[in-house]
C-alpha cells in the first residue's frame, strides 16, 4: 500500500531530476546564467535534504537519534478500503456482516495504534489462523517474539475497544 510520502517522494525525484537537467543546460559563463545556476543548485539542495527527510523519516540535520522512532509508522487510513468487504465469503445463513462506516474508522484507528510487527503477527494469528510457530518461521522471527507481539497487539485493542 503505496501511502502519502512515498508518493511525494516520487514527485519530488522526478522534479529534481527536471532541474539536474534544466541546470546542466545553463551557460556557465553568462552572467545571468550564473544567477540562475545558484538558484537551481539551492532548489536542488533543499529537495535532497526533503527526499533524505522522507525517505528515513528522520531529520537529517538531527545527529543525536532522539527522532529514530517511525515517523511514518503509524500511517493515515484515509480511504478505508483496505477493509474487505466480507459479505460475499458468507454463504450460510440469513445473517449479513456489514461494516458501517464509524466502524471501518474505528479498525482503522485500532490498527493504526499497532505497530508494523503487531499488527502483521496479530493478523496472521486471529484472521489467517497461523499457529505463532508458523508464523515465526515466515516472517523470521522467534516463536517467543511472535507471542509478544501479538500479546501486545492484543492489549492494546484492549484499551481501545474496552
Amino acid at each position: 500500500m503505496m501511502i502519502w510520502a512515498d508518493e511525494l517522494i516520487l514527485q519530488y525525484k522526478k522534479h529534481r531530476g527536471e532541474l539536474i537537467q534544466k541546470r546542466a543546460k545553463l551557460n556557465k559563463e553568462d552572467p545571468q546564467d550564473k544567477l540562475d545556476l545558484t538558484q537551481y543548485n539551492s532548489m536542488i539542495d533543499e529537495m535532497d535534504f526533503v527526499l533524505q527527510w522522507l525517505e528515513t523519516g528522520r531529520d537529517p540535520n538531527n545527529y543525536r537519534g532522539a527522532d529514530k522512532k517511525g515517523i511514518y509508522q503509524s500511517q493515515s487510513f484515509q480511504s478505508m478500503d483496505f477493509i474487505p468487504d466480507i459479505t460475499e465469503q458468507i454463504e450460510e445463513g440469513p445473517k449479513h456482516l456489514y461494516m458501517s462506516a464509524e466502524e471501518k474508522i474505528i479498525m482503522a484507528d485500532i490498527f493504526a495504534s499497532l505497530s508494523f510487527r503487531e499488527r502483521q503477527c496479530y493478523i496472521l494469528h486471529e484472521a489467517a489462523g497461523l499457529s505463532m510457530g508458523k508464523i515465526a518461521d515466515e516472517v523470521g522471527l522467534k516463536r517467543r517474539t511472535v507471542q509478544q507481539y501479538i500479546e501486545r497487539a492484543r492489549e492494546k485493542i484492549k484499551t481501545r475497544v474496552g
